[in-house]
């Protein structure tokens, strides 16, 4: 474990009563984690309650607040949720903001998101109703910032602290909003969001972060969360992923066995096509947009964000133990993810990728402007736990937020692992593209296993360099139908140019991307609808064909795609 000394500056001064009497007691950390597109919701609502209800948004277009907060990761709030057929009959008029109910009495006992015949965790997942009145959000006065550090990083005392924190927090009473049962339990209480807190250390603690795109050290599970740092470790966890083994960012459920080399340039990739490649505007990189009165199942024009459905995704698969019935923990979104300590560290880098993006400075790379979303609010206990609402507006500047990151040795590299390109010299595919079905030819929908190709003609062919300046060319898949209470994964590739027989894979220029989703229901096999968003500048350029009118699209299907379809795909140019 390295000793160089990460900076520590924090700046809560609030105190939970019951964490008084500890040194490493007096820091309250809250973490936020996110969900998709369209679900089933678990907790039933009072028909009364209908103006106080939340209607659940995207992760992608949702952030949250406060000194230590997973901004891009979505809360849904404390309280009622819709059921199902509730959600999809609200009118549709009723478009404005998103707001989060304070909690009462509305929450049940959750049944959904998993097997629950052979769950090893609960479902039952309500948060306490401590009877308060919710609270506005107010920025932090202090005037230092604190700085998260990366986990393969963390200095003796850092680490002790954080394993410290964690104990305390698994020693208060279950019914405590800071005890991590309540935290474990958030995703499963709140019908597959995202709303968790975290209670660590010292006034100068700051949350640590899972540098899964350092490579560096960083992308194989930190060393303080094996079995030695009891607090921190959790059984549930693949046993064949442990280190020195490192993170697979594209994981589908098999093992690639390639070397530390390989697997790390590949990793990189992966992180350069979902934050350059895939999130070339706010739509691209957050995912597709709710409103109040929108039915998240029901709706195929909500996209799945580049990180959600990327690296995201593929850490919680990897991680997650693939010999039980859920997949638990981490591999099961609703019910068990928020169990495993590693989640948390997780989200707090996928919280880092947004401030990448947006450190990349490239034109586009902007959060929504929209009113709907500036205004959405959410409810959360905070540090002395007081109900308090937060909006969107107040917590896209992670400066206001007083907190950063620690920039590592390994900081950049991604940013310069833009995938090879194609030699000019190689044959041409080996089934001719004439050969290959246009949209206009299939029938939808049409399923992707074991793969679909489809000839997808393109809006404009050699195109002026000024004219690349104003747009984005982008590849949509639209109306992707699936059954929720499974992990489905499939690749998507553009061009690609391989003998019969193989297969490109992740690590290859004519990879565009993947969509992948962790289980969210239970086995009453609910049908959910998405969409997906893959830019196509770079990988045509890549791949030697800008100017060829049709681009040769391969759907992929790796993981549970059996009776998955989609309903459109097309390329379209989209402005910055």
């Amino acid at each position: 474990m390295s000793s160089t000394l990460v900076p520590l500056t924090s700046t809560f001064t609030s105190v939970p009563k019951q964490l008084a009497t500890s040194t490493n007691s007096q820091f309250i950390s809250k973490a936020r984690t996110n969900q998709t597109h369209g679900f089933k919701v678990s907790c039933n609502a009072l028909p009364q309650d209908n103006e106080n209800q939340l209607i659940l948004p995207e992760t992608q277009k949702l952030i949250l607040p406060n000194n230590n907060v997973d901004r891009r990761n979505l809360l849904v709030g404390l309280g009622g949720m819709y059921t199902a057929a509730n959600l999809t009959s609200l009118p549709s008029a009723f478009a404005s903001p998103i707001t989060a109910p304070d909690i009462t009495n509305v929450c049940n006992d959750s049944a959904s998101g998993f097997n629950t015949a052979n769950a090893i965790r609960t479902g039952k997942c309500c948060p306490p109703n401590l009877g308060k009145k919710v609270k506005e959000f107010t920025f932090p006065t202090e005037t230092t910032t604190r700085v998260r550090w990366p986990a393969h990083l963390g200095t003796q005392r850092q680490v002790s602290m954080y394993t410290a924190a964690l104990a305390i927090m698994r020693a208060l009473p279950d019914d405590d909003p800071h005890s991590f049962a309540i935290q474990a339990k958030i995703h499963c209480a709140y019908c597959n969001g995202g709303y968790t807190q975290r209670i660590l250390g010292e006034p100068t603690f700051a949350l640590p972060y899972w540098n899964w795109d350092d490579p560096v050290g960083g992308m194989k599970i930190p060393d303080f969360f094996l079995l030695e740092f009891l607090p921190s470790y959790d059984a549930y966890r693949d046993a064949r992923h442990e280190p020195p083994l490192l993170v697979d960012l594209a994981f589908d459920g098999r093992e690639r066995f390639v070397s530390n080399e390989v697997q790390t340039q590949c990793n990189l990739s992966i992180v350069y096509r979902d934050l350059v490649r895939n999130g070339t505007d706010s739509k691209s990189f957050f995912g597709g947009e709710y409103v109040a009165g929108d039915a998240p199942v029901n709706n195929g024009a909500k996209s799945i964000g580049s990180v959600e459905a990327g690296t995201h995704t593929a850490v919680h698969r990897w991680v997650g133990d693939s010999t039980k019935p859920n997949n638990e923990d981490m591999g099961n979104f609703t019910y068990s993810a928020g169990y495993d300590p590693l989640f948390y560290v997780h989200h707090a880098n996928v919280d880092r990728m947004w401030k990448l993006w947006k450190d990349l400075g490239i034109k586009g790379r902007n959060e929504p402007t929209d009113r709907d979303w500036l205004d959405a609010s959410y409810v959360f206990y905070d540090e002395n736990m007081d109900l308090v609402r937060v909006y969107n507006r107040d917590c896209a500047n992670i400066d206001k937020l007083k907190y950063d990151y620690f920039v590592t040795e390994g900081e950049t590299a991604w940013r310069n692992s833009q995938p090879g390109k194609r030699n000019k010299n190689e044959k041409p595919q080996t089934v001719s593209i004439a050969e290959v079905k246009t949209v206009e030819q299939l029938t939808f929908p049409v399923g992707v296993d074991p793969e679909l190709k489809v000839r997808v003609k393109r809006p404009a062919v050699n195109i002026t360099n000024a004219e690349k300046g104003r747009a984005n060319k982008i590849l949509l898949i639209n109306g992707i139908r699936f059954n929720s209470d499974k992990f489905v994964k499939f690749d998507v590739f553009v061009n690609d140019n391989v003998e019969d027989g193989k297969l490109t894979t992740p690590c290859d220029p004519e990879y565009a991307g993947g969509f992948s989703q962790v289980p969210h229901n239970d086995n009453m096999k609910m049908l959910m609808t998405s969409a997906a968003r893959f830019g196509l500048d770079e990988i045509l350029e890549d791949t030697n064909t800008e100017g060829e009118e049709y681009a040769l699209v391969t759907l992929v299907a790796r993981a549970g795609c059996d009776d998955l379809t989609v309903e459109g795909i097309k390329i379209e140019l989209v402005p910055y």
